[in-house]
């Protein structure tokens, strides 16, 4: 059986902020409003005064366009 730490990726050697974008400029995507207010109240309870990178990464992959929280 396996369990969800199986399935996981492997992680990365290099941390994101040296890492080269994976994807070409022109299919880049800009956060939306709703993304953005939860990349802030991430940043918030984390005790930062602004969203950082990651959480703008985080908050691409794990919340919808319209603010519903992915699956």
């Amino acid at each position: 059986m396996t369990t969800p730490n199986d399935r996981a990726h492997p992680r990365p050697k290099t941390k994101p902020w040296t890492r080269p974008n994976p994807k070409p400029r022109a299919a880049r995507e800009t956060l939306t409003e709703a993304q953005k207010a939860r990349a802030r109240q991430r940043a918030d309870e984390a005790g930062r005064r602004y969203p950082n990178l990651v959480d703008n990464m985080w908050a691409s992959r794990h919340v919808a366009k319209d603010g519903a929280r992915r699956a």
